[in-house]
């Protein structure tokens, strides 16, 4: 299985990274650096990912997949 896209990127508004995986719904954290961010975020994955096992709720598939965008070598 593939490994679900996670997300980094800096927030001004709340003055820190944010780190999400689209595709599991609402699995979204905060840190001071993005590195911070990914650490947390994977312990997110995790509860996240057990917490639906424990449940009976569905997994979703990783799905997401970004937009890459080729750059010309000059």
């Amino acid at each position: 299985m593939k490994d679900y896209h996670i997300n980094i990127f800096y927030s001004d508004e709340d003055g820190c990274y944010i780190a999400d995986i689209p595709d599991l719904k609402y699995c979204s954290v905060s840190g001071d650096t993005p590195e911070e961010a990914l650490k947390e975020v994977l312990i997110a994955k995790e509860i996240w990912l057990d917490s639906a096992r424990k449940n009976n709720k569905i997994i979703p598939k990783p799905r997401y997949k970004p937009a890459f965008y080729k750059v010309a070598m000059l």
